[in-house]
């Protein structure tokens, strides 16, 4: 967030015409006086200078020529200079106001900011109703850290003046710094009643309305900066940090279990209205060729072309969509790190670009400029997202993939990328701003080199069930950690190991929790993050995984399916909460999907009491997972292949986006 603008009134009063005198001299002096104020205002300086300091040599007795010759100075950085040249007047006329008001303003800019005070106190006693005086004592002992001076000074201000727009958004600032915001946004708010083109307050204003979380009404604002000047940068910036934390607002949502469906799918609508509403006006006529057969050309948009699950999922359907001749592919990276696998990623595309340092509107323009046919966006409403960018509609057909679990609330997005598990068909469509696209499955998974064969039960030698967790400590919901509780009350003897928590090894909230609902410190193991190969070393000690709840797991239930350990999941009513009976789905294993509390543990209790079938299920389920389509990246890219020529197709014909069912190998595909 950008730091709060201060307004400093002008830094010099300037002498201008007075009573002649009856010298002649003197009289040259004051014709010279007038002719270097129309020099200033012309910006002539330095003639300004030369006439200033020949009206000195006149009449040297003249206050107001070495005012203004301070003035010069002061413009020009001669900060020593010009406190000389006020002293000069003072010396010739202690009463002169204005000298005092001008050398407080050369002993603030010198960093001597009591004596500016002691200056504006002066200029203040001699002139009770000089507002800017008081306004420029107020930015003074802000500056000293005297914020309770400083509200007195603009009140002062304003006191001489109401209708002084910068006081009030001085004041404002002030009001800010000690806490009382909604005090800070009513000066704000009259500053702009009284200026209405005043950007500083308006930014400012967002500033005060971001910090208290009125993200609509900061968008608001900064859009009416921009409206005033745009080309503001912080408004710009301050736009986009807005909009990030906003998706970072609606992932957090994500993990609330007291948020339902609806709610959850209106507030992502409430961050398309805000945010694409404006762009709509401008969305391009696009010029691409209208030819549904030829080869496409694919962008990708992501920060996350990297060590990162996205890269990760990603890239066996990279290696199989670039040999396709039918597509061509583009990367459009949003991240300053290329590590070794951004280098490998990068073998996949026929261009690459780096496009952090781009705004939504430049990129945008490059896509289009590229002539993107089907833009595809990796990140949703997460970190480094570009959704401004979608927003401007700068490719024909928009697509959102693997990155969020959830709708990007966008009408420029046309389809999100699924699979039948994933989104049973009609059950998830009101959820979505896009329509449905159902591959074979969602994306694959790699297992990693370093990972050892699947072990037996450790229960069968144990003599007890260890239940396993290894999600982020984010996603260890209050609620999660009562349902898990449940199961163990029920299994006096039976442990739980949680895996992947943070070095420091600060547990005592989930130790808390737990111990809440009668578990006992003893009966829990914990883990700290550990190498990948180490990592998944550790499911040989876990029989069955519990899934988090509502935001499930994903890669981690890939790595314990792999390892050879189900995960028992609670299915939920929100996208974030189907991913793990997506992946359950997909292993044959719908026995370990749980419809509601009472059903989680019961299926708890069931396999905790049959470890015979458990064994089994663990020694045979990495081929189960190779018999899946999770374990075929060329089936799933196939698919993917043929649903951007289906979208093609369509967008082509002058047809609506509508769901499309590529889930099972046939020619022709067809639209659902």
């Amino acid at each position: 967030m950008s730091l709060f603008e201060r307004f400093w009134p002008d830094a010099r009063v300037r002498a201008r015409k007075g009573k002649r005198g009856d010298d002649v001299a003197e009289q040259k002096a004051m014709q010279l006086i007038d002719e270097g104020n129309v020099c200033e205002e012309e910006g002539r300086i330095a003639d300004a200078r030369q006439r200033y300091e020949a009206a000195i040599r006149l009449a040297p007795h003249l206050a107001r020529a070495h005012l203004n010759l301070g003035n010069i100075r002061m413009l020009i950085g001669d900060l020593e200079g010009a406190k000389d040249a006020y002293t000069d007047a003072l010396a010739l006329n202690p009463d002169y106001a204005a000298a005092h008001y001008n050398l407080g303003n050369a002993y603030a800019r010198s960093g001597r900011g009591e004596t500016a005070v002691a200056a504006y106190h002066k200029a203040l006693a001699l002139k009770p109703d000089f507002a800017d005086a008081a306004v420029a004592l107020g930015c003074a002992l802000e500056d000293l850290g005297q914020f309770d001076a400083a509200v007195a000074a603009y009140r002062r201000a304003l006191e001489m003046n109401r209708d002084y727009a910068e006081a009030h958004s001085n004041l404002a600032n002030v009001l800010k710094d000690l806490g009382q915001f909604e005090d800070a946004k009513a000066s704000y708010r009259r500053a702009l009643e009284i200026k209405p083109d005043f950007a500083a307050a308006c930014g400012n204003l967002g500033n005060v309305q971001w910090t208290l979380g009125k993200l609509d009404d900061a968008v608001s604002s900064y859009r009416r900066v921009l409206r005033i000047n745009p080309d503001d940068d912080s408004a710009h910036s301050n736009l986009g940090v807005v909009l990030q934390a906003y998706s970072g607002l609606l992932f957090c949502l994500g993990h609330r279990d007291e948020i339902g469906p609806e709610a959850l799918f209106a507030e992502h609508c409430r961050f398309g209205e805000q945010f694409e509403t404006p762009l709509r006006p401008s969305w391009p006529e696009h010029g691409n060729t209208r030819d549904p057969t030829r080869c496409l050309q694919i962008g990708f948009v992501s920060a996350d072309l990297r060590s990162h699950p996205v890269g990760y999922f990603v890239e066996p359907l990279l290696a199989s969509l670039a040999i396709h001749s039918t597509l061509s592919l583009h990367a459009y990276y949003n991240h300053a790190v290329e590590d070794a696998a951004t280098k490998r990623l990068r073998g996949y595309f026929s261009q690459w670009h780096a496009i952090a340092h781009l705004s939504d509107a430049a990129l945008a323009q490059k896509i289009a400029d590229d002539g993107i046919d089907i833009l595809i966006d990796l990140s949703g409403h997460t970190s480094a997202n570009r959704l401004l960018c979608f927003a401007r509609k700068p490719a024909p057909v928009q697509a959102s993939w693997i990155g969020y679990p959830g709708t990007t609330g966008l009408r420029a997005m046309d389809y999100y990328l699924a699979d039948r598990y994933f989104l049973p068909p009609g059950a998830f469509d009101r959820q979505f701003t896009e329509k449905l696209v159902y591959l074979p499955a969602n994306a694959p998974f790699l297992p990693d080199e370093t990972a050892p064969p699947a072990n037996a039960l450790p229960a069968l030698s144990n003599g007890f069930v260890t239940f396993g967790s290894f999600n982020r400590i984010s996603k260890l919901s209050r609620s999660a950690i009562a349902l898990w509780s449940r199961l163990l009350r029920a299994l006096p003897d039976a442990r739980m190991l949680l895996g992947g928590m943070p070095r420091e090894g600060e547990y005592d909230s989930l130790i808390g929790w737990f111990v809440q609902e009668g578990i006992a410190r003893e009966r829990l193991r914990f883990h700290s993050r550990y190498s990948m190969a180490d990592y998944l070393a550790l499911h040989h000690q876990v029989d069955m995984c519990l899934d988090t709840f509502p935001f499930t797991g994903c890669t981690t239930t890939n790595h314990a399916l792999w390892m050879g350990v189900p995960t028992l999941t609670l299915a939920g009513r929100t996208v974030p909460g189907r991913q793990g009976a997506a992946l359950l789905g997909h292993a044959g294993l719908g026995a370990f999907v749980a419809t509601d509390a009472a059903d989680f543990q019961g299926k708890g209790l069931h396999w905790a009491d049959d470890l015979a079938a458990l064994a089994d299920i663990r020694a045979g389920l990495r081929t189960r997972i190779e018999q899946s389509p999770i374990r075929r990246p060329e089936v799933i890219a196939a698919a993917v292949e043929r649903a951007f020529r289906i979208m093609w197709q369509r967008w082509c014909a002058g047809q609506a986006p509508e769901s499309i069912d590529v889930s099972i190998s046939r020619e022709p595909p067809v639209a659902a």
